[in-house]
């Protein structure tokens, strides 16, 4: 006889997907952060920082996206 302790109802994508949302927070996070801590360095590089921030931003949520569509996608 096997007794259930909790019973899980639902999407259990949705979570998965509030879990795959923290990597590319936490990384959107650091870009900026040190982006601008490289422009208080270094003013005249601006332009080459602003871009390889863009960059970096595009790349962490298009991860964010990816996870966002996922479960829809191997979702029951």
């Amino acid at each position: 006889m096997s007794a259930t302790l909790a019973a899980v109802e639902g999407s259990l994508g949705s979570i998965g997907y509030g879990l795959a949302a923290i990597g590319p927070g936490v990384g959107v996070g650091i870009i900026f952060g040190n982006g601008t801590q490289a422009l208080a360095r270094q003013p005249e590089a601006a332009g080459l920082i602003r871009a390889n921030q863009i960059l970096g931003f595009a790349f962490c949520e298009a991860l964010a996206l990816i996870g966002l569509v996922m479960p829809f996608v191997y979702g029951y």
